[in-house]
């Protein structure tokens, strides 16, 4: 390095603080051997710094540099390597799969033999529930909140939304058949695209009820939530209705024209000293990323449960589908939603908060599976990956992973005629304990206005809550 007299010096602090000053030029990577040799914290921090580039590239439409930046990335990254390298990975491809949508043709063609095997989309998602606690939260919260809601009904209709994990409403049979007053004649209703699911969850849950001689209905109804006609839904009068959504409204905002909004401040190279610094007594990526987005991304804060949020939007058929739940009357409404920003407007903007996100999931990995886990390989590619995918590349209809803070949801039940249902002590006890049975002091539960939460560290993950209808 130069120093102010012009003179050569060897620094004797790390190479990383010069990568802010480094041009992004062919064959860099290749011809430095300093980058095989930077310890895991700084690779990732290099690795940021190279993603952030990248985007602010291709939002530009640099697609050359663009290219350059994917180069260098593809050289330090791997979906078998530390968490870092594996994040890095697939945001690398989803920033990929962004440029070749400016060539539709190229990218229908390279698509054009693609195979979706449905088996293999059940059996990750599955995968998913067992790793992780955040769905059996979310089915043991939306359980007790109907149990309360439903106390003395003699006739429960349960439509489920999501209708693809039949161990929710087998526990929820279970706890039925043990009430003083008896079981109600319960008839659960589910949505969802693939019949085999629907076919497998009927089977599972007629079995259950046979066997605690409860009075049961299944009803399949094969739709995809913006083409569901709530008619099929079949409500009867008499019946009390409960509506349990689970990582489903969100995907609505897609079909509604995003409103324009001011961009935010281009990325800025920020000084190499001081991420270095940054970079002492980090335990976690998520933690990496907390001190260090700050620094690399001047223009962009992602959100935090502090933070403000932007003004809520119009959705047309979000407002419409609400409504229509609304007519329905329901005594209880319980939804779980990823509690993140990721309906920004621009690829910055998400990238940001994605990043943030989704590493906080490959952390939660990182402490649940080893690095050579198949399993996690699976998790991490069809299902994180492909949400990042979705989140990085795809706009307009095709964006469907369109998540949104907890407040947001708040505004928007409110709009709709819900009011919020505080969940109860006991809802937020078992919360807690089956957080607890997983002996990892990474997750934990917080009560946000009478509502769930559930965090890894401090990074708000997912979010449950319980509404009604407000007369």
């Amino acid at each position: 390095m130069l120093q102010d007299d012009g003179s050569s010096s060897v620094t004797s602090s790390s190479p990383l603080q010069i990568f802010p000053m480094m041009s992004l030029s062919p064959g860099f990577s290749s011809s430095n051997q300093w980058l095989k040799e930077l310890k895991s914290e700084e690779r990732g921090l290099y690795l940021i710094h190279l993603l952030l580039a990248c985007a602010n590239h291709v939002s530009s439409g640099s697609f050359e540099n663009a290219n350059i930046a994917l180069d260098h990335i593809c050289q330090l990254a791997s979906p078998n390597g530390d968490t870092m390298q594996r994040i890095a990975s697939y945001f690398t491809e989803a920033l990929a799969d962004r440029i070749l949508r400016s060539w539709p043709g190229i990218c229908k063609a390279l698509r054009s033999t693609k195979l979706s095997v449905v088996s293999e989309d059940i059996l990750v998602r599955k995968m998913f529930f067992e790793f992780f606690p955040f769905l059996k939260v979310a089915f043991v919260v939306t359980n007790q909140a109907i149990i309360e809601a439903m106390e003395g009904e003699k006739m429960v209709h349960i439509v489920d939304l999501n209708a693809s994990e039949p161990l929710q409403w087998r526990a929820l049979l279970q706890d039925l058949s043990a009430r003083p007053e008896g079981p109600p004649h319960l008839r659960i209703t589910g949505v969802h695209q693939q019949k085999e699911v629907l076919d497998q969850m009927a089977h599972v849950l007629t079995e259950e009820a046979e066997k605690l001689d409860i009075p049961f209905q299944f009803n399949q109804v094969v739709s995809q939530l913006e083409d569901l006609d709530v008619e099929k839904l079949r409500i009867k009068t008499g019946e009390a209705l409960a509506i349990s959504s689970v990582m489903q409204l969100h995907t609505l905002f897609a079909h509604d024209n995003e409103p324009q909004k001011k961009s935010p401040l281009p990325f800025k190279h920020s000084n190499g000293v001081n991420l270095h610094k940054a970079l002492i007594n980090q335990n976690t990526l998520g933690e990496l990323l907390e001190k260090d987005m700050g620094h690399i991304a001047n223009g962009y804060s992602p959100s935090n449960d502090t933070a403000s949020s932007p003004p809520l939007c119009s959705t047309t058929k979000m407002d419409g589908f609400l409504n229509a739940l609304w007519g329905l009357s329901p005594k209880v409404m319980v939804v779980t939603e990823q509690d993140s920003n990721h309906n920004g407007i621009t690829l910055m903007e998400r990238l940001s908060e994605s990043l943030h996100y989704y590493a906080a999931l490959f952390d939660c990995l990182e402490f649940a599976l080893p690095r050579t886990s198949l399993e996690r390989l699976k998790v991490e590619k069809m299902l994180l990956g492909e949400e990042i995918k979705n989140v990085i590349s795809c706009e307009g209809i095709e964006r469907k992973e369109r998540h949104e803070k907890l407040e947001k949801w708040f505004q928007r039940f409110d709009v709709a005629g819900f009011g919020n249902v505080p969940l109860s002590y006991y809802a937020m006890l078992q919360a807690r304990r089956l957080l607890q049975s997983y002996s990892c002091e990474g997750y934990k539960i917080k009560e946000e206005n009478g509502c769930v939460v559930i965090c890894w560290h401090d990074r708000a993950l997912f979010s449950v809550s319980s509404w009604r209808c407000r007369k």
